[in-house]
């Protein structure tokens, strides 16, 4: 199998040989992704030229309607999604649902805030200020659609989600979407747009795909065009520096590998509510997708004194995980996603170890239930424990990515804030607390350094939705290393595709605009 690439309106096989990728549970080579010989730049143009007068020529409730669209083709093919998941990035069904019923219900977000926008171009902010002595000359802020398209650059481990998120976002503002999914795991992402191009819900052009190197994309990127990116820290300041990107100066907008916490109260003790709802947290963020997820907690910051208690607890549920082929009934965690992961992980661990000391876990598996331990790449879940958060650097810097986690421990409330903050910027933090004043005050002292913060009492129970879940209706992206930027967010993420502007002029203008625009209601 050779994974095809679609641009200009019909499908390209690669010249090349191309890169391979493999079964990660057993090694077994799957196909190739190949782009040699695609043009980015005319694949741009084509989006840019075709998609966009076709998007921008429809309301905001008929680009509603296209994406409620792609969600039902998308839903109709979620069996054959479910066993490409399986097989090409070794995903449980639990997994592999994360990333596909996720994918579905973040479009159909999308579909209802088209719905709600209803038959409009643009939106308009609320409220207008005076700008004369005498009411007659007034400004107000309107957005509309930029004459550009949308690059999207995304990571390996979620190859559902993570392109339609942006696809979403993209088509609902009117905007065209390239997609370049990693390579390693393009196989569900090119199948999903071969069915929604096969099912012909799209204008010609509004989506493309490029499966492989993606020659020329950066260089065809222009002043009114957008580039979103998820990957590592290191990716992103490499395409930074990019020249094309220095002189076209498109928006860019990125969201990398972060360091992220979670807090565990002072009020909390064993046997109480808070207290368990961590330890059940954790033993998610070890095993949903073997820890390969942006938002993972790396970082278990918890009171000195309760320091043995969550070890031991944590420790005792990681060592009853059945690890092995998603295939074998019982398997709750599977491998990483491809043997440079695996490495990677290993690498990263050996990182860790200078600062911190392996609680249970630390290398492969000690048994697996089906697969190859040799030739897949499973990592065991592993625990790790800092007993100088102060002095250490290697914990607060290194993300593995996979399931790796260390437990920190904090003497105060002033310690928990700053260690939480030295990770330099991360996407979520969770907080478990019963204590009102101690999570209030918390929250607002970790507040800059993170994009989301959950924070869960008795009161929210088992409601939460998740320290590691990204939905549509809250912002995803985080400041400094997680890379400063912002996704989703309700209608907020239309924002990087739209021009917002001021614009000055009479009342009865500005209640023109406004009459023939939506609300900006976020």
């Amino acid at each position: 199998m050779k994974l095809e690439s679609y641009v200009e309106g019909r499908w390209h096989a690669g010249s090349g040989a191309g890169r391979p990728f493999a079964d990660p549970v057993n090694g077994e080579l799957l196909g190739h992704v190949d782009g040699t010989g695609i043009d980015g730049a005319a694949a741009l143009a084509y989006a840019r030229d075709v998609g966009g007068p076709a998007l921008r020529a429809l309301t905001f409730a008929e680009r509603g309607a296209l994406i409620r669209a792609i969600a039902d083709t998308l839903g109709a093919n979620r069996d054959a999604y479910m066993e490409i998941a399986r097989r090409n990035s070794g995903n449980t069904a639990f997994d592999a649902s994360v990333d596909i019923d996720g994918a579905i219900a973040t479009l159909k977000v999308y579909a209802r805030y088209g719905k709600e926008l209803g038959d409009t171009h643009s939106i308009m902010e609320q409220g207008t200020v005076q700008l004369a002595k005498e009411d007659v000359f007034r400004a107000g802020h309107i957005w509309t659609t930029r004459p550009g398209a949308g690059l999207h650059i995304n990571a390996f481990n979620f190859p559902a989600w993570g392109v339609w998120e942006k696809i979403a976002v993209s088509l609902l503002a009117g905007v065209p979407a390239l997609s370049k999914p990693a390579s390693a795991t393009a196989w569900l992402s090119c199948q999903m747009v071969r069915d929604v191009v096969e099912a012909g819900v799209l204008p010609n052009g509004a989506i493309s795909l490029v499966c492989g190197n993606g020659d020329g994309l950066l260089e065809g990127l222009t002043a009114f065009d957008g580039l979103a990116f998820t990957g590592s820290a290191a990716t992103a300041h490499t395409l930074r520096r990019h020249p094309n990107i220095l002189i076209a100066a498109p928006r860019f907008n990125v969201e990398a590998d972060s360091v992220n916490g979670t807090i565990l109260g002072p009020d909390a003790r064993p046997g109480d509510a808070v207290f368990d709802l961590l330890v059940r947290e954790l033993v998610s963020a070890f095993s949903v997708k073997a820890g390969q997820m942006c938002t993972n907690i790396r970082r278990i910051m918890v009171p000195a004194e309760r320091l043995k208690d969550v070890r031991e607890a944590v420790a005792a549920k990681l060592d009853n995980i059945v690890i092995g082929d998603p295939a074998v009934e019982g398997v709750r965690m599977g491998p990483l996603v491809s043997k440079s992961q695996q490495k990677s992980a290993f690498d990263g661990l050996e990182r860790l170890k200078s600062d911190a000391r392996v609680i249970t876990g630390g290398g492969l598996p000690e048994r697996i239930q089906g697969g190859d331990l040799d030739k897949g790449c499973f990592v065991a879940p592993t625990l790790l424990e800092c007993g100088d958060p102060d002095g250490a650097r290697a914990v607060h810097e290194i993300e593995v990515f996979g399931p790796v986690a260390t437990l920190i421990p904090y003497r105060d409330q002033a310690h928990a804030i700053a260690l939480a903050n030295r990770g330099g910027g991360s996407l979520a933090i969770s907080l478990f607390s019963n204590d009102a004043d101690f999570a209030a005050q918390t929250a607002v002292g970790i507040a800059p350094s993170h994009g989301r913060l959950m924070v869960v009492d008795e009161s929210v129970g088992k409601n939460h939705t998740g320290h590691q879940y990204a939905l549509a209706h809250c912002v995803h992206g985080g400041p400094g290393r997680a890379g400063d930027g912002e996704e989703l967010g309700g209608l907020r993420g239309l924002r990087f595709y739209m021009q917002r502007s001021a614009v000055q002029g009479s009342p009865a203008l500005l209640e023109r605009l406004a009459g023939n625009a939506a609300p900006a209601c976020l």
